[in-house]
């Protein structure tokens, strides 16, 4: 599986036969789609940000909310998070899909930690797709709190400021230094099997595809 960054919380997971397509966002962003192709786009909240389904080529199955489902051999599994008191009007779903044969959780506006329920069913996650820049979702302390909690084998960061975003977000300087990681050159792709992911949580940063 090949995965991509477009910017905000959107990633592109290129499957074997089947492409998936997490939280298209507009230009307004600071991000640009291009005339990207999918056969399945997951929209984890209504927010313009996260919503721009109609920037998407093609005529993909679109999944907006809470739910189990089978796309093209993809599965899929919405989880309705809890809203922060600041944010009761803005409903998130996080996703937890299956794409050949590796387990990623695409967390979403996650904006106060997972309850104990939903840390159940997001055991075994290979990859952790996870908001860290703060004010409308988790900053770095609770992004650190997330990780600890699920365990996954490889966490890429999303939803923080970068020279190109327009939201207000802080940068992801303060999770790498929470984290103890050095700042590294982000990678285009990434690119793992089953058998190639890490054995213990391992921090990668994506670079957005302009």
């Amino acid at each position: 599986m090949e995965l991509y960054w477009h910017g905000h919380s959107c990633f592109r997971l290129k499957g074997k036969e089947t492409t998936v397509l997490t939280d298209p966002c507009p230009r307004a962003s600071g991000y640009a789609l291009g005339r990207v192709t999918a056969d399945l786009v997951t929209v984890s909240s209504t927010h313009p940000n996260h919503n721009a389904v109609d920037e998407v080529a093609g005529s993909p199955t679109i999944i907006d909310g809470p739910g189990e489902y089978e796309v093209k051999g993809v599965y899929v599994t919405g989880v309705r998070t809890v809203p922060s008191r600041a944010a009761t009007d803005m409903r998130n779903t996080a996703y937890i899909m299956i794409l050949d044969e590796i387990r990623i959780c695409h967390l979403g506006d996650l904006s106060t930690l997972p309850t104990a329920e939903h840390i159940e069913m997001m055991k075994d996650i290979d990859i952790l797709l996870l908001p860290v820049g703060g004010h409308c979702t988790i900053g770095p302390t609770e992004a650190i709190e997330v990780i600890s909690r699920i365990e996954p084998k490889l966490v890429v960061p999303m939803h923080y400021a970068t020279s190109d975003s327009t939201a207000e977000l802080d940068g992801v300087d303060r999770f790498l230094h929470e984290m103890g990681i050095a700042q590294s050159e982000p990678q285009a792709r990434i690119n793992v099997t089953h058998s190639s992911l890490p054995t213990e949580p391992t921090v990668t940063l994506l670079q957005y595809r302009r």
